[in-house]
Formats: C-alpha cells, structure tokens, sequence
C-alpha cells in the first residue's frame, strides 16, 4: 500500500524508520529542539507523528493537526500519549515495547550486580587511593528470592538474564492467565511481600500505578531487601524509599527512573530528594538510560516502522 502525508519525528530514531517512511511514500520532518510549542507550529498538516519521552502528546496538539491519523511512540509507556482523546478522534496509536524489553533487562541486571557486589562504591574509593575490602564485601545472588512485578516486555526479560544465578523467581501480573516459563513461579503480591529479598517494578505507569511502591508496600515487606525500578520514576514514592533506607529497610536501591527528574537528554538535577538519594552508598541511580542503548533504538526504529507500514494496513 502507498502511503503519503507529512510525518513529523520527535524523538531520536535510526535511519531505518527514516528510510522506510520516505521509501513508503511518507514525508519526513525531522524535529531538531523539541517542545509543545515547536510542534505546534508545524504539526497542522501532518499525518503523523512519532514521539518519544521528549513530547507528551496531548488534546492541544492532536487538535492542532486536523490531518493527523496516527501516532508512533518510540518504546514503552502510553501516558505520554493522551489515548483517549486520540481515540475519540479516530487517531491510531502504536508503540514499540519489545525493542527496548532487552536492554532494560540488561540494565537491571547490571545496576543489581553493581549494587550487591558494592561496584561503584568501592570503585569511587579507590579512585580517591582508599583501599577497603571488608566493608565492600558483596552478597551473592543464588538461593535469594526475587519478586518480579509486571511479567510484560521487560519483566519476562529480566527473568530471562536472572535464571542463570540459581535464584527463586516469584512473579505477580495483574493478568491471571499471562503465560509463565518453567523458571518462574505465578505469585500473589503479598507473598512477594512475605518472601522476597529482592523486588523489581516492570509496570506501566498510570493512575494504578502511581506510588505502586509506598510506605504501605514498605511497611508489608517482611525482611531487609533490595528495590529496583527501572519502570517509571513515579511507580516508587520517593519518600517510601527515603523512608526505608533510614531505617534500614531498605539494604538497597538501584533506580534508573526517579521522581522530578530532568526531562531530555541533557538537565540539571533540581530536586533535592534525587540528590539526597543518590548520596546514599546504599542507592544506584542512571539518568533513565537503561532502554536507551545503541541496539534498542534501531529494534524499536524497526519494529514502529513495522507496526506502522503492516498493522496500520489492516485497522
């Protein structure tokens, strides 16, 4: 099928989805500072638009572009997109989650490593000529239980790379009948909470799942643990995880997402909360890099373009 119309690319993408929309028929414009107010100036005769983090996509701008049919949206996480409106409009909205799901999946599992192992940590000291090997001793990951929370794209990745430390993976969903691989075992959330030395956020971020992790969830943790939220900043409440560092409840955190953080590449860390947390020995944070390597971008490139050109065909 030929396509045609402008399509207007907020987001770092790879030449592949470029090519492919040009060699389909599309025009592209590439979008070089990106802001509500540069996209509105030049969204009104578009026919679609592909977003990342970089711009929300709300009733303003889908109202500012009479043309618009669809909507692609480099990686994960709809709330960026307001899809009820897009629906209302007969605006089609697709999105690219499993070409990130393995690099979020190697991100945890390193930012995991680095923390039990007190990497970093011992790393910096040792730039500063300090030696210390007793207090850097690290904690092995075999035979510990690890909940996994959100069994999608990410979630079943991570379990992938974790089968291999001999660990006992228990995984909750909010879809009862989700398939599981034999190396895990169907959990309810309250026995993670009762069990588990290790939790890991693989959610969506929505009304649900704002502060998934609270003092609630804090307080019903029966053991010392480690968190991990590599999903979006706000599924964890800042001040829980505060909270139970403090009282050592918390023996760990490995955050690539946090609250109030910058957004972009490139921003100065404003909220004092992040820069509280990210002095603490006991927390690891990346500035919500972990689904952004070299690899994911052309896999989520590939498969938007894949969804776009063959899936849009057919609604």
């Amino acid at each position: 099928m030929k396509h045609e119309g402008n399509v207007l690319i907020a987001a770092p993408v790879h030449p592949v989805l470029v090519e492919g929309l040009e060699a389909a028929g599309y025009r592209v414009r590439m979008m070089d500072v990106v802001t509500p107010e540069a996209a509105l100036a030049v969204i009104a005769d578009c026919t679609g638009l592909i977003t990342s983090n970089r711009l929300r996509v709300g009733r303003e701008i889908m109202d500012a572009a009479p043309a618009l049919k669809w909507i692609g949206r480099m990686g994960s996480g709809m709330e960026i997109i307001d899809t009820d409106h897009a629906r209302q409009k007969g605006i089609h909205c697709f999105s690219s989650p499993e070409g990130n799901a393995n690099a979020v999946a190697e991100h945890a599992m390193g930012m995991l490593l680095a923390l039990t192992k007190k990497i970093s940590h011992s790393h910096s000291q040792v730039q500063q000529g300090i030696w210390l090997r007793e207090p850097n001793r690290g904690m092995e990951l075999e035979g510990k239980t690890l909940g996994i929370i959100g069994f999608g794209h990410t979630g079943s990745a991570f379990a992938g790379k974790l089968q291999a430390f001999d660990m006992r993976l228990l995984v909750y969903d909010i879809k009862p009948d989700i398939a599981l691989p034999p190396y895990v075992a169907a959990s309810s959330l309250a026995e993670i909470q009762q069990q588990a030395d290790i939790v890991s956020f693989h959610v969506p971020y929505s009304r649900d799942t704002h502060h998934y992790f609270n003092r609630e969830f804090l307080h019903a943790m029966q053991q010392p643990f480690i968190l991990i939220n590599t999903s979006r900043g706000a599924v964890a409440d800042t001040t829980a995880i505060l909270e139970g560092i403090e009282k050592k409840r918390i023996t760990g955190a490995a955050l690539d997402v946090v609250e109030g953080e910058p957004a972009g590449d490139t921003g100065a860390i404003g909220q004092p909360d992040i820069l509280s947390l990210s002095e603490r020995e006991e927390v690891l944070i990346t500035p919500h890099i972990a689904g952004y390597s070299r690899e994911a971008v052309y896999k989520m490139s590939k498969i938007l373009l894949d969804k776009l050109l063959v899936l849009y065909d057919n609604v």
